[in-house]
């Protein structure tokens, strides 16, 4: 699997996340009764915490390997 396509799965595996813990919180029901009371409301932030810094993550593997791409086609040409 080549760099590309490694980070971009993570950046659709770390977007995926993100959006699961969205809906989860916008189904959070304060009422604590019902569909979307067992929402914990920190853990979906630190879960959203998390799949941005992964996002982040994998955009600087596509920078770093593009640039790379650059360089060697630079030195072939």
């Amino acid at each position: 699997m080549t760099m590309f396509a490694s980070s971009l799965a993570g950046i659709q595996a770390a977007t995926a996340r993100f959006e699961q813990s969205a809906w989860r919180t916008a189904s959070w029901n304060p009422m604590g009764s019902g569909p979307g009371a067992e929402v914990d409301l920190a853990k979906e932030a630190v879960e959203q915490i998390s799949a941005k810094a992964a996002l982040k993550a994998n955009v600087k593997v596509v920078h770093a390997a593009d640039d790379m791409t650059k360089t060697l086609l630079n030195i072939l040409a």
